[in-house]
């Protein structure tokens, strides 16, 4: 018996001497069931049975959908949104400060005044490029934010910033977080839709539209820029009528029976939600995107009848289609890296704004002479804007800018006007800056969200759209 008790003794003290840091492991064990008793984890606001029925958020909200039109690539603040004269003034001298250059063996430390002018327009005098005649003319409806900020100077990082929350690849988008908490007031259509460029994806793909980590029914569904826009929506003729009915009613009940006996499996159910929507999609979403059904004075209004503006005009017309139908969040992209204007900033500047300038004014009009303006933001907008100094002297262009650039919002509580400025020379954001935590959580408190109790358990953590970061709701920017 005294030799067991000396072995029983001697195992103890031999687990704590190789235990790491001896009791650490022990008293952190405590400290955490402390912790967990003192903080007890806040309740998850969002659908527990993940589906997409609408949800009524816990404030009462001023919006209920939005169109995000995604400028990848980066528009020109200084050229286009944010004048600065004193760079006209110092045009070709040397840069006098530091700056943050992306591309070093193109740099240049020689200022490159903007080759556009500017005027005042609507109410507020707000100072509009020649390059966006078409937005002026809706200026009074829009407000033009001057101090955005992500401080990451990559394409990619800053797109997950302003699209995910964070710089980090693998997060749910903007899109999924929406209809993750508000579900989509439609049952036959998508209630995240993501809209593609013909000449291809922006830069990082799919994942501009991922749900992440999110249960995968609240993935973006994308709608192609050329017909079929949805793919394997319609069955071959084969397959087609009381065929068809009889194979889903068939499928739909063995898939019901495996989920019950599966329950919590959310891939599962999202998937045969899935296959349910993609029935009654059949009709819906040829309807609408059907756009033979509008007037001509519309298609003129978004200028499908002009070659330059045809393509971004319908996907613009097809949005406000898909709004009114219910559908929570559309998004449409641009090409890869299509306002990317590290060379050629001269010629490529205006083309790239000929095509959506037009169709994005005819868009913030029609939502408003159809009452849907005050319930839809309007977003315009890319993941970064340009440097004030010469980049690639033998062929002009500006390097990347993420630490003040501007976009515009409209509609849906925001207010109008201006809001924040940059520095002098427009490279950073000095006034007023909104980061793009703060951006999230001021749209998500539009939509009656909380950015801080929108919760999804992941891997036993809390995630969040701003993920920790010092988020706040910017009251400036509300109506």
């Amino acid at each position: 018996m005294p030799h067991q008790n000396s072995i029983q003794r001697s195992n103890r003290r031999h687990f704590l001497a190789t235990s790491a840091m001896r009791g650490g492991p022990l008293a952190l064990a405590c400290l955490l069931a402390q912790q967990s008793q003192a903080n007890p984890k806040k309740p998850v606001i969002g659908p527990q049975q993940f589906d997409l029925q609408p949800k009524q958020p816990p404030r009462q909200p001023r919006a209920t959908a939005m169109i995000s039109m995604f400028m990848q690539g980066g528009p020109s603040q200084i050229d286009l949104l944010d004048p600065k004269p004193l760079l006209n003034q110092m045009h070709l001298q040397k840069f006098p400060g530091k700056i943050k250059y992306d591309n070093a063996a193109q740099a240049s430390s020689k200022v490159f005044g903007s080759p556009w002018t500017f005027q005042k327009y609507g109410e507020a005098g707000t100072d509009v490029s020649e390059l966006l005649p078409h937005f002026s003319s809706i200026v009074d409806d829009a407000l033009v934010i001057r101090s955005m900020h992500t401080g990451v100077n990559n394409h990619g990082q800053s797109i997950h910033a302003m699209n995910g929350g964070r710089p980090q690849a693998g997060r749910p988008a903007l899109g999924s977080w929406l209809t993750y908490g508000l579900g989509a007031e439609s049952d036959s259509l998508p209630a995240y839709i993501a809209m593609t460029d013909p000449a291809g994806l922006p830069v990082e793909g799919v994942l501009n539209w991922s749900n992440g980590w999110l249960p995968s029914l609240f993935q973006g569904t994308v709608i192609r820029p050329v017909e079929p826009r949805i793919l394997n929506l319609q069955p071959p003729p084969l397959w087609d009528g009381e065929v068809q009915t009889n194979y889903l009613n068939l499928l739909e009940s063995l898939n019901r029976r495996h989920a019950q006996q599966r329950s919590g499996e959310h891939e599962l159910q999202a998937r045969n939600t899935n296959f349910q929507l993609a029935q009654r999609m059949q009709f819906a979403a040829e309807e609408a995107t059907d756009l033979s059904r509008e007037s001509k004075a519309t298609h003129e209004m978004y200028g499908i009848n002009d070659d330059a503006t045809r393509e971004f005009g319908e996907r613009c017309l097809i949005a406000r289609r898909l709004i009114e139908r219910g559908v929570r969040f559309v998004q449409l992209f641009t090409r890869n890296q299509y306002w990317d204007h590290h060379g050629g900033i001269v010629k490529s500047l205006p083309a790239s704004c000929r095509k959506v300038d037009k169709p994005a004014a005819a868009l913030v009009r029609d939502l408003k002479q159809r009452g849907l303006l005050d319930t839809t933001v309007v977003h315009w907008g890319g993941e970064m804007g340009r440097l004030p100094v010469i980049q690639n002297e033998a062929n002009i262009g500006r390097d990347h800018n993420t630490d003040g650039f501007s976009m515009w919002v409209a509609g849906g509580g925001f207010r109008t006007g201006t809001h924040g400025a940059t520095d002098e020379f427009g490279h950073h954001a000095v006034e007023d800056v909104v980061n793009h935590f703060d951006y999230h959580a001021t749209l998500l408190h539009l939509f009656g969200l909380d950015a801080e109790q929108l919760t999804y358990e992941q891997n036993g953590r809390e995630q969040t759209l701003v993920d920790g970061q010092p988020a706040k709701v910017i009251k400036g920017l509300l109506a």
